[in-house]
């Protein structure tokens, strides 16, 4: 069974409420081809931190070409499998909740992946 919020979690830049300012910022980096090597994801419990970071990741690894022009397609293989949770290049690391010792240790193993 899918939990709500993955379930009704939005899926483009233009479903996102409430943060366009990110989103904004984040959609002239993708469009000026001026992106940052690394983002940091901060706020308070459902701001739209990973729902965000998904997108994001969605839109740099979509291969598709939408007839809006907007990214990410949500049709194509790569958009497909992010969203399955099944796209080798895309892992969510909750370090939230995983904050014991045996926890870390465990996403230190997972960020070596090749």
């Amino acid at each position: 069974m899918e939990s709500l919020y993955r379930k009704y979690r939005p899926l483009t830049f233009d479903s996102v409420v409430g943060q366009q300012h990110i989103v904004s910022t984040l959609e002239h980096a993708i469009t000026e081809g001026r992106l940052s090597h690394a983002y940091l994801f901060t706020g308070t419990r459902g701001t739209g931190k990973t729902t965000t970071a998904r997108i994001l990741a969605k839109a740099l690894n979509c291969t598709g070409n939408p007839a809006d022009g907007q990214l990410p397609c949500g049709e194509c293989e790569n958009c497909k499998a992010i969203k399955e949770g099944r796209f080798l290049d895309v892992i969510e690391m909750d370090a939230a909740s995983n904050n014991g010792v045996d926890d870390i240790r465990d996403l230190i193993d997972r960020v070596n992946y090749p």
